[in-house]
């Protein structure tokens, strides 16, 4: 098998979507890629504000492998992090590639806070873990839900299946406003088949 055979196929992203337009992030991504044997299946949405939600959440392995698919595509996005993920000289890098550090016991007022960045800008990403740690909970933490009806922005799914080992983008779905019948759709693009620990999904 050629070198050219084994470095993956990944999409580039429409013209409205947040792009970070850098010189290296996507050719250092995608051999991050290929030498990870991942991949990205499907595409953003040609829009330009939107939550992106990602799941199943089971292990640190999820960032990585979402972050090499962050960079291969040249996707601009904010993320959020519990701060204490992000310690000291961490936090510095972590903030340029766009998290954005939440300090669980402070976090009252951040629906609202993005819910106002949305409204202040033309293009705009929030990229989101609902299940909100690695250990299996009952419920999705509906932060998430909160910001893209307030904001009036839909929702995007980033399933990561290691089964396939793919990162699989979805459609953007504009939300009802109904919390259960929204998730329960949203769902359906998750399964624990797809976790690296499925018996934490």
């Amino acid at each position: 098998m050629t070198i050219e055979a084994r470095v993956p196929r990944v999409p580039r992203l429409p013209a409205h979507t947040p792009q970070a337009r850098s010189w290296w992030r996507r050719s250092v991504g995608t051999a991050l890629l290929a030498i990870s044997g991942w991949r990205v299946v499907g595409n953003m949405p040609d829009v330009p504000k939107f939550v992106l939600i990602v799941a199943p959440h089971t292990s640190n392995w999820d960032f990585v492998y979402g972050f090499f698919a962050y960079l291969a595509l040249d996707f601009e996005t904010r993320w959020f992090v519990k701060h204490t993920a992000v310690p000291g000289p961490v936090r510095a890098l972590a903030k340029h590639f766009g998290a954005v550090p939440i300090d669980r016991a402070r976090a009252g007022n951040v629906v609202q806070a993005w819910v106002e960045e949305f409204a202040q800008r033309e293009q705009i990403a929030v990229t989101i873990t609902p299940e909100g740690t690695r250990k299996k909970v009952p419920d999705w933490k509906r932060g998430y839900h909160r910001i893209a009806v307030a904001a009036g922005v839909p929702i995007v799914t980033a399933a990561l299946d290691y089964a396939t080992r793919s990162v699989i983008l979805g459609r953007a779905r504009t939300m009802s406003g109904d919390v259960e019948r929204d998730e329960a759709e949203l769902r359906t693009d998750f399964t624990p088949s797809m976790a690296r620990h499925p018996e934490n999904y």
